[in-house]
């Protein structure tokens, strides 16, 4: 069983780090545990060469981005 996370998400979260691996990138996930601390949930996307920001590194702790807009990173053209 998942905790913190249904079923649907985790799909979705997979399909994006899939989606970031084609493109040269690779998705991470914040570890944080606690659901009060800054970054928890969140996510940003590194080049898979030399680990650089692509994006999601804003915000402070360089966990910025929700699913939603790693997804729209990730599609636009």
């Amino acid at each position: 069983m998942l905790t913190g996370m249904d079923s649907h998400e985790k799909v979705r979260e997979n399909r994006m780090r899939r989606m970031a691996e084609r493109q040269g990138y690779r998705l991470i996930r914040s570890r944080r545990r606690d659901p009060l601390a800054l970054g928890y949930g969140k996510y940003r996307i590194e080049t898979v060469e030399s680990a650089l920001e692509a994006a999601g590194f804003e915000s402070p702790g360089g966990w910025g981005l929700t699913l939603d807009e790693v997804e729209a990173r990730l599609t636009r053209a």
